[in-house]
């Protein structure tokens, strides 16, 4: 898989993050009582702020500064959120991370949300982590090469690891394709050491 690679700082899912994850689900599974679209709308909502994190990097920066007050970060993400034209569901979950200190865990709790989403739906999940955030013609190329390689209704969760320096690593299921520019240097750096 030779797509170049693109991605931020490495969200973990579990722990806070899934919990936050299965609130918003459970806000969304209450919601299609009114609204039968609604959980789409939320996915929508989420990738669509994700969006906007992994394309900003003034953004990024501001969700990770921990020396912001609550109400400053209120303001601007509510801004944001406006906007963007995202739904009351997404504005209270950031509300409730603003009101946490967990705003840095955007990320992950929109990664898990997607997963958790992904496997009720059926669809497998691919974890693939780049040095850089990937465009969307990347992002097609990495699906297209999972479906050749067999696997169907592929859901990406996106990380970035700057330390792969390049390439990507892909988790899917209990296969791991290492393609990262850090374990190629590894590799030739152990071949080195065995021919001195």
């Amino acid at each position: 898989m030779a797509a170049e690679t693109i991605s931020l700082t490495s969200p973990q899912t579990g722990g806070a993050a899934e919990r936050y994850a299965l609130a918003l689900l459970g806000l969304a599974d209450d919601a299609r009582q009114a609204d039968p679209g609604a959980v789409d709308r939320i996915a929508a909502d989420i990738e669509g702020l994700l969006s906007v994190y992994r394309d900003d990097s003034e953004f990024r920066a501001f969700l990770a500064d921990p020396r912001r007050g609550a109400a400053e970060q209120q303001k601007a993400i509510f801004a944001i959120i406006e906007s963007a034209g995202i739904g009351d569901e997404v504005r209270k979950l950031m509300g409730v991370l603003i009101a946490n200190r967990r705003l840095a865990a955007f990320p992950s709790v929109a990664a898990s949300f997607g997963a958790k989403l992904a496997e009720r739906r059926g669809q497998q999940v691919a974890h693939v982590t780049t040095a850089f955030p990937l465009n969307d013609t990347q992002r097609a190329q990495v699906v297209a090469r999972l479906t050749e390689g067999g696997f169907s209704g592929v859901k990406l969760a996106e990380s970035v690891d700057r330390s792969i320096l390049g390439g990507l690593i892909v988790r899917i299921g209990s296969r791991l394709y290492d393609n990262s520019l850090k374990s190629k240097l590894q590799r030739l750096q152990y071949v080195m050491k065995g021919a001195a």
